[in-house]
């Protein structure tokens, strides 16, 4: 469901654009940094509107590499401290371990605040 919200908000905001886009179609003076120079303004937007889709998709993109490495990072480390927790106190199948003691939470900042 919110997946498809967001499709439909995205399909809003591209007709919205487009209608915006093709309404504006004169020339515009437009500077540039070696220099100035005439273009349609329905492309200087459109341009404008890609850039910044692509801006953002690069940004997300970064941060969804970034949350994957840490994923890694974090089910690596729950692995290595479920097999040293094994090798500690083995495990019986009765009765489930709460691998969390009162000195780790404590430790981990679950404690009282001092």
């Amino acid at each position: 469901m919110k997946g498809q919200s967001y499709v439909i908000l995205s399909i809003i905001f591209i007709i919205v654009v487009a209608i915006f886009a093709v309404i504006n179609v004169e020339p515009v003076q437009v500077d540039y940094l070696f220099g100035s120079g005439q273009a349609p303004l329905i492309l200087v937007i459109l341009f404008s509107v890609l850039m910044g889709g692509i801006i953002t998709a690069a940004a997300g993109i970064v941060k969804v590499i970034n949350l994957q490495r840490e994923r890694k990072s974090l089910r690596s480390e729950n692995k290595h401290l479920k097999e040293k927790l094994e090798k500690n106190q083995p495990l019986s199948k009765e009765s489930p371990v709460n691998p969390t003691s009162p000195k780790q939470t404590k430790e981990e900042g679950g404690g009282s605040k001092e």
